[in-house]
C-alpha cells in the first residue's frame, strides 16, 4: 500500500480525492442546516453596514 503511495501519479490523485472530499463536506455542512445557511444569508451584508452608518451623519469627516 505504501509504494502504491509512494508514486507521484497515485499521490497526486489521492490528494484530489482527499480535497474534492473535504471541500464537499463542508460545503454541505454550511449549506445543510437552513437555520445556518439563513444566518449566513445575513452575514453577507455586515460590510456594507458602515456605509449606511455614514449616509445617517454620524461620519464627520
Amino acid at each position: 500500500m505504501l509504494d502504491w503511495l509512494a508514486q507521484a501519479e497515485n499521490a497526486k490523485a489521492l490528494g484530489l480525492l482527499i480535497f474534492f472530499i473535504t471541500f464537499c463536506g463542508i460545503v454541505l455542512w454550511v449549506y445543510g442546516s437552513k437555520k445556518r445557511g439563513e444566518r449566513l444569508e445575513q452575514h453577507k451584508n455586515i460590510p456594507f453596514l458602515d456605509d449606511e452608518d455614514e449616509s445617517k451623519g454620524k461620519f464627520h469627516g
